[in-house]
């Protein structure tokens, strides 16, 4: 019979001598213990089995197993989402804050935006604070999370076109540079974030807020005269 030896990874098996040097090591024992290592690597989250699914039904994360029980491939994929959002710590624990951003993204519909038949037509959805891009009516860069404005300051819903692009614009009123600013009404425009962009209580004074990915993939694409189209309702707001 073989023992194991160590713990996590590292462990290995040794075979008494009465069972004979040539004894193999099962792929069976072995796995198993790869297994119950990588898996203890990752706390199952409140929100494991919603997370899971919402994972699914997004696509890209990897394989996700809708069970609830917490694996390496799941594991894997809640750090992929986590990273990719910039949900801090992304460790695997599908917690309020990854359940919150799963859900949001998952509950966008595309097609409510009504993007322009031709063109590039920036979406946001105030509702699930989430945007995107559209290319000649079809998806163009997928939905990803924002912050707009809270309450007092709400980003307006409408139809608006790009008018004013700099790299990085200095707020008078409010004191802080806006790295990749593209304004499309009044004082109002998409930037990178300044703060944890999940800090639900927090919001902008109307600006779409923007994770630095994200604002960069926007200011690669947007040109003035470009099209934005804001719609729904911030919560709370």
């Amino acid at each position: 019979m073989a023992v194991l030896v160590g713990s996590g990874l590292g462990a290995f098996a040794l075979t008494p001598a009465s069972a004979g040097a040539s004894a193999p090591v099962t792929a069976a024992v072995t796995t198993t213990v790869v297994t119950k290592a990588a898996a203890a690597s990752c706390a199952t989250g409140k929100y494991q089995k919603q997370v899971e699914g919402y994972l699914k039904q997004l696509g890209g994360y990897g394989t996700v197993t809708v069970d609830g029980k917490q694996s390496p491939a799941d594991c894997a994929a809640i750090i992929k989402f986590q990273k990719r959002f910039g949900i801090q710590p992304a460790k695997g624990l599908a917690g309020p804050t990854t359940f919150d951003v799963a859900k949001r993204l998952a509950a966008t519909k595309t097609a409510a935006c009504k993007a322009k038949k031709k063109g590039i037509t920036f979406c946001v959805d105030l509702t699930n604070q989430t945007t995107w891009v559209m290319k000649n009516g079809a998806v163009y860069v997928k939905p990803t999370v924002t912050r707009t404005g809270y309450k007092g300051y709400r980003t307006p819903a409408g139809t608006f076109t790009i008018n004013k692009r700099t790299k990085k614009e200095w707020s008078d009123p409010y004191e802080v540079w806006l790295p990749y600013w593209q304004r499309f009404i009044g004082g109002r425009g998409f930037h990178q974030t300044t703060t944890y962009i999940h800090d639900k209580w927090r919001g902008s004074h109307g600006c779409v807020n923007l994770l630095q990915q994200d604002a960069q993939k926007y200011w690669s694409i947007g040109k003035i005269g470009m099209t934005v189209k804001v719609f729904g309702r911030r919560p709370g707001t």
